[in-house]
């Protein structure tokens, strides 16, 4: 049977990179590629990394752990790249050895691989927000039992979203799968978008998602 084709509803490529982010793309992010992981200790996924901040802030606070960034958004890729080499060699820098690549949709790494994760995170996730648009959502029941599938014996799915109409889709969506949810005070969640409500806007809500 022919294998359904993955669509990515979200944008590829911006604005045009600087003449280094453009020689990352190409020399050094084969690197990074998941693919080149030899040994699949205790592996931490964050789906659609951004800037990558947040990625950076996981590797660092586990250095023992190998951090996969799934972002198909490829202005997100090189500004990561980026931050983790060194500007003069376009070396790794030695706090983020353990960071990996992959540019693209993260369906298809998961369908490929067999990986069990500890911590899966999807911070802010694009919501959506038209009607017309609802199909386009990632968080949906199929996509939450894909995930439940690479959680290793203690694995957690961590969500989080400001738009809190579609904060409650989520948990729907959850419904119709054998997942469990809690809702954890701010307190337990550790990331920069913590700090956006410092800034006058909605404070953000997170779930973490275990098999039962």
């Amino acid at each position: 049977m022919e294998k359904q084709e993955i669509r990515t509803f979200g944008r590829r490529h911006g604005k045009k990179l600087s003449a280094r982010k453009q020689t990352l793309l190409e020399t050094v992010l084969p690197a990074f590629s998941p693919k080149n992981i030899k040994n699949t200790g205790n592996l931490i996924l964050e789906i659609g990394f951004g800037n990558g901040e947040h990625m950076r802030d996981l590797s660092i606070r586990n250095p023992e752990s190998i951090i996969i960034g799934a972002e198909p958004f490829m202005n997100g890729v090189a500004a990561l790249l980026s931050a983790i080499t060194n500007e003069s060699d376009n070396q790794i820098l030695p706090e983020y050895k353990n960071i990996r690549i992959w540019p693209d949709d993260v369906r298809k790494l998961l369908h490929d691989s067999n990986y069990k994760f500890s911590e899966i995170w999807v911070l802010h996730p694009d919501p959506w927000p038209k009607a017309r648009h609802e199909k386009r959502r990632l968080l949906n029941s199929d996509f939450l039992k894909l995930l439940s599938e690479h959680l290793d014996k203690n694995g957690q799915i961590i969500i989080g979203t400001d738009h809190w109409e579609y904060f409650d889709w989520i948990k729907n969506e959850v419904t119709k799968t054998s997942l469990y949810a809690s809702f954890p005070p701010l307190s337990v969640i550790h990331t920069r978008y913590q700090n956006k409500n410092m800034a006058e806007t909605d404070a953000p809500k997170y779930m973490i998602l275990t098999n039962q």
